[in-house]
């Protein structure tokens, strides 16, 4: 194509043109790219939230379009209620009628029942004459809702009032997502105490950690004692004592954290301070609303929860130990700080905000 003479003069005198065409093309894509940032923004843009004094890493990062708004909130169904007259009839022991709702007035009886079939997904859910598993059920979460909501306030409205309804966990099917059962032992075969670990596990969160925290840290033992959530003694070399914590109980707590902060999509020093984890008069806010919140999942699970056993249909009962499923962090936060973004969920509906006594409608006077 080219005369000889060029040729052999491009033999003779190479050039590397290689070097230059790499820079040019690495130079056009950082235009390309810049150029599509300034037109459509930073997809993996973050927001930081602080948490504790500056320079001590004790920040929270998020990305923005996580921050967007979260589709199950677009699905809460919520009505106003309607304000009973001075004297109105209540719809008391009406055939079907759970105990805890007696007070209300047919109205309001038959709107809350409503929403609740919405959130729940069961569209005969509390009908006349249905005397299925799931009314049986829906009577002690109703119980457990409005305990939850008179008892709980310091987690459930720890920041402003946000609260609990069915649908905060449920958000459209019978059986909410993230519930959990018990699966320890993970790996029976191994010789010696396996600590129930090193087993790719949902529990354990497909790490190496033991996946019986749960089990371990929610359900009581026999005697109704509680594990000890810690890690380690403060003092080294001190002489072991009972009830003094082990390695692998630091290894369940380090499981358990793993557990909290991926239910709240947070990380450690969203409730801990990165310089003193140990030091309780050194946490942030968090911390106390989270342990409030770990003692409210012990009760209900207790008081609601479990009681179901015998309730509940084979299907719905546990994989390895036929055992009920069982609410944690996870079931209402759904990877959200506070569960729907904070939505509150209890405004329009007082009647799931009292387990005694009446409700109050003043708000809608």
């Amino acid at each position: 194509m080219f005369p000889k003479w060029f040729d052999n003069w491009n033999k003779d005198n190479p050039t590397n043109i290689f070097g230059p065409a790499i820079a040019v093309g690495v130079a056009g894509s950082a235009v390309f790219v810049a150029a599509m940032i300034v037109a459509f923004g930073q997809p993996f843009k973050t927001e930081s939230q602080q948490t504790g004094p500056r320079g001590t890493g004790m920040h929270v990062q998020e990305f923005v379009s996580d921050l967007a708004v979260y589709p199950d909130v677009a699905g809460f169904y919520t009505s106003e209620p309607i304000v009973p007259a001075q004297g109105a009839a209540v719809i008391g022991d009406a055939a079907g009628v759970p105990p805890s709702l007696a007070n209300l007035t047919p109205e309001n009886y038959d709107r809350l029942v409503t929403a609740m079939r919405e959130w729940t997904g069961i569209p005969d859910l509390l009908a006349p004459g249905n005397d299925s598993y799931q009314t049986q059920v829906a009577y002690s979460m109703i119980e457990m809702t409005q305990n939850i909501n008179q008892n709980w306030i310091g987690h459930v409205q720890a920041n402003a009032e946000v609260g609990v309804t069915c649908y905060t966990c449920h958000r459209g099917q019978a059986v909410p997502n993230n519930v959990w059962f018990k699966v320890s032992p993970v790996n029976s075969n191994v010789a010696g105490w396996s600590a129930n670990q090193n087993r790719v596990t949902m529990v354990s969160n497909f790490t190496s950690l033991p996946s019986d925290y749960l089990e371990t840290y929610l359900l009581a033992d026999e005697a109704g004692n509680y594990a000890n959530i810690g890690v380690h003694d403060l003092e080294s070399r001190v002489q072991q004592q009972p009830g003094d914590p082990l390695i692998q109980q630091a290894e369940r707590t380090y499981g358990f954290m793993n557990y909290i902060a991926n239910s709240l999509g947070v990380n450690c020093v969203f409730c801990h301070n990165s310089r003193a984890f140990y030091d309780p008069g050194q946490v942030t806010p968090q911390w106390a609303t989270a342990s409030l919140g770990i003692v409210m999942v012990q009760e209900t699970l207790a008081q609601y929860i479990l009681p179901l056993q015998d309730v509940l249909p084979a299907e719905r009962l546990g994989p390895v130990y036929a055992d009920v499923p069982k609410l944690a962090c996870r079931t209402c936060h759904q990877g959200e700080q506070q569960p729907l973004n904070g939505l509150n969920v209890i405004r329009n509906w007082p009647e799931l905000a009292v387990l005694d006594g009446a409700p109050d409608y003043s708000a809608f006077e």
